[in-house]
């Protein structure tokens, strides 16, 4: 279990939001916006030795931005937002380590195994990472897609999770309903998670302070990753420093 960070990139500046109110008309709820460059906290990443972590474009306008992001830390930092198996080639030679992909695989709310194993030959299932980011109905998780604004038919089980793991090599998974709310995390997601992932897993959503990643571990049998937005002193948050964040990676020796 390891903290990995995250980059989240709105009209070209980083920013912590509130994932459910992204939409296409009304301007998303934002609980930080900085004034310095994606670069920045990469190089805050490369200098703290934190490899595996995620910079994600929401929308258009992003893609300079995450491109200094890659420069600064050139193979240690995963990509999403926008990847095709078109456009993915050209992003893991700008420095991503992987790409991360949803939209492109699970549209009209539901996956379409044609464009998953065509993104998968593209960059090779070792620089693939699926986005499986998720929201319960009648006790079951099923993905979120059109910027989470519609449920797949797409259900978060083992069996799934086995048959995806052929064409991937990790899986991202935010708890859409409480991501950015910082109130607590899905335990039934992270219970879930823990017993059925057959690849590192990285959860995030909803993580407090210490006492959320305790019950995460305990939940995940210490087995699923986890990233902080909102909370965290880094992007102007009071629950969790940054600081510790890194002590705790390295007393994983990680």
């Amino acid at each position: 279990m390891r903290f990995r960070p995250c980059i989240d990139l709105h009209q070209g500046r980083v920013k912590q939001i509130v994932g459910a109110t992204l939409g296409d008309q009304a301007e998303p709820l934002t609980n930080f916006a900085s004034d310095q460059p994606a670069s920045h906290f990469a190089e805050c990443y490369r200098r703290d030795d934190l490899p595996g972590g995620h910079v994600i474009m929401l929308g258009p306008g992003n893609e300079a931005a995450a491109a200094g992001a890659l420069a600064a830390f050139p193979g240690g930092l995963q990509l999403g937002g926008g990847i095709t198996a078109e456009n993915a080639p050209q992003w893991l030679e700008r420095g991503a380590a992987a790409l991360i992909a949803t939209s492109y695989v699970f549209r009209e709310g539901r996956l379409h195994r044609e464009r998953l194993a065509a993104l998968s030959q593209a960059v090779g299932r070792e620089h693939l990472v699926l986005d499986l980011s998720c929201a319960p109905r009648q006790g079951r998780y099923f993905v979120a897609t059109d910027r989470w604004q519609r449920l797949s038919d797409f259900e978060v089980h083992a069996a799934n999770l086995e048959m995806l793991a052929t064409y991937c090599a990790e899986f991202l998974v935010h708890a859409v309903e409480v991501e950015g709310r910082q109130q607590g995390i899905d335990a039934e997601l992270a219970a879930l998670l823990g017993a059925a992932s057959p690849l590192p897993t990285t959860y995030a959503g909803g993580i407090r302070n210490w006492e959320d990643i305790e019950l995460l571990g305990g939940l995940g049998g210490n087995r699923l990753d986890f990233t902080v937005g909102s909370s965290l002193d880094l992007f102007g948050g009071s629950g969790l420093r940054y600081a510790e964040l890194v002590a705790f990676n390295q007393r994983q020796g990680r």
